[in-house]
């Protein structure tokens, strides 16, 4: 059986309990949030991409063995507005939206307007992000959401370039154990320059009036390092980057958006997604940036062309800076997901399909200065990554392939910037949609796995068990879409060290395809 990936969900705002069978933790308490398109039609009018889809936020709740799930449509002002005009109004990356045929000339030019220096969409379905004390739907705009994390229900609309010069921003930040929350923009043509912004956000807002939270949380922002774009009007895409105790890692792909195509788009009857463009020809380009002085180090690290949407993690190690991703050769991953693709499932068993690998990069960070050109710099024994030296202050990266198929990673977060060795994701060999999931050993190269028949497993979270005695020590939580309309759908609990079934929630009423999630402890 396959999923109907077009199929309009429906929300279930009021918390509902789960059926559970198995024993979940006492430990387990809190709530998991997922985001994910859930809209794909209005009226007579489709979006043509699934990333595109209205958000609909859903939420799993543990507490005393027990499981309540409500979920809700987020009310951005893109829905509201789709909404009240009963078709899509507002565009979105692989939708460009036209206004009615029957509406004015006026109506018509101002929508031209809107769509040369576009005012992005608020419709944040890709992930959840936590400044100060408050939670946000996210996509990859200049808007996010505030989000009550209890009831769903959407609260203030809040734009990063009104405290920080940003016009697209990551939606995988980093959080440090003081709380403070670090992310990344790109800040276009601003004065003549384009720029990649590496921004903080502190954990403890001040105190304001609470139609304002917002103001308390971003108003501390401060930037903690910006690096000069390549090129002015064409900067890099990027949906992740990587942090150490002592460094940051972004990586300059050539995976990117041409911002004079962009404005002109809507003229020319193209999406803005048909403006990112990959350059198999070029280097992709490691910046290595220092948290501390805010200083690029000195050092430029090249490797061939990829195109990379999550890091995995990153550490240091005996004067090397290791970070892990999932790599794909091309850019073809996000033509997978246009809903011409998506009709069925088996339909991305073909010869279009390009599965990714886990990629190790290992970055030495000492001085080049006396190094013969054409020797390994890498002076660690356990890898098989290199980066040689092609001239004075330049090397040449490559990665070791540690498995593949393997996506949407998720580490023990208490290891974020340090040494992991297991990482869980979904298993896309053979398909951009995983049917199961894996527990990966980056020591042993091992993966077990998980599956049921029917089953369309998301994203895994791992969520370590308080005072946990090892990595693996806790449980991964997955939403479970069953294709089987006879079976539930359910939240599965399994261990995170065996990877074996514990307990699973069934739910009441469906699941929906999502992208990512985000796990608040209770003490939260």
């Amino acid at each position: 059986m396959s999923v109907d990936f077009s199929k309009n969900a429906t929300e279930s705002p009021e918390a509902s309990k789960t059926e559970v069978k198995g024993t979940i933790p006492n430990w387990l308490q809190g709530t998991l949030l997922r985001n994910g398109p859930g809209i794909f039609s209005v009226g007579e009018t489709s979006y043509e991409h699934w990333f595109d889809g209205m958000a609909l936020m859903t939420s799993f709740t543990f507490k005393d063995g027990e499981v309540t799930h409500r979920s809700r449509f987020l009310r951005s002002d893109t829905y509201k507005s789709n909404m009240a005009e009963n078709r899509i109004v507002v565009s979105e990356m692989g939708t460009m939206a036209y206004p009615d045929p029957s509406k004015n000339f006026i109506f018509k030019a101002i929508t031209f307007l809107n769509h040369t220096v576009p005012d992005f969409t608020d419709n944040g379905a890709s992930n959840f992000i936590k400044y100060g004390n408050e939670y946000f739907a996210t996509s990859e705009t200049n808007y996010i959401r505030m989000i009550d994390p209890v009831t769903l229900e959407t609260q203030d609309k809040v734009d990063y370039l009104k405290f920080l010069p940003v016009n697209v921003v990551s939606s995988h930040p980093h959080y440090d154990k003081e709380g403070n929350t670090y992310n990344m923009g790109t800040c276009i043509a601003e004065k003549g320059k384009t720029k990649y912004v590496v921004f903080k956000v502190p954990p403890h807002p001040d105190k304001v009036a609470s139609s304002n939270l917002i103001v308390g949380a971003l108003k501390k922002a401060e930037v903690v390092c910006t690096v000069p774009c390549r090129s002015l009007l064409t900067p890099s895409y990027y949906h992740s980057f990587g942090m150490t105790d002592n460094y940051f890692i972004f990586i300059e792909q050539p995976f990117k958006l041409d911002i004079l195509k962009m404005a002109t788009a809507y003229m020319r009857g193209v999406n803005w997604a048909s403006c990112l463009k990959f350059f198999p020809d070029e280097n992709t380009l490691i910046h290595i940036i220092d948290r501390k002085t805010g200083k690029e180090v000195e050092t430029k690290y090249y490797t061939g062309a990829m195109v990379v949407y999550h890091h995995v993690n990153a550490f240091e190690e005996d004067g090397h800076v290791i970070f892990d991703v999932i790599a794909y050769k091309d850019n073809s991953l996000y033509n997978m997901f246009y809903m011409s693709k998506l009709k069925e499932a088996s339909g991305f068993h073909d010869d279009t399909y390009v599965q990714p690998n886990y990629r190790r990069f290992v970055l030495p960070i000492r001085s080049d200065k006396g190094v013969a050109i054409g020797e390994d710099m890498v002076a660690l024994k356990h890898t098989t990554a290199s980066a040689v030296k092609e001239k004075e202050g330049k090397l040449m990266c490559q990665a070791e392939v540690l498995c593949e198929g393997f996506e949407l990673p998720r580490i023990n977060y208490n290891l974020n910037g340090k040494k992991h060795r297991y990482v869980y994701g979904s298993i896309v060999d053979d398909s951009a949609v995983s049917k199961q999931i894996g527990k990966f050993d980056t020591e042993t190269r091992e993966m077990i796995y998980w599956k049921e028949e029917n089953c369309f497993p998301s994203e895994p979270v791992f969520i370590p068990r308080p005072s946990g005695e090892s990595e693996d020590d806790g449980v991964v939580v997955v939403a479970i879409t069953n294709s089987n309309p006879s079976q539930p759908c359910f939240i599965a609990i399994l261990d995170g060290k065996t990877f074996k079934e514990v307990a699973r929630a069934n739910v009441k009423g469906q699941l929906y395809r999502d992208v990512h999630g985000f796990f608040i402890p209770k003490t939260n």
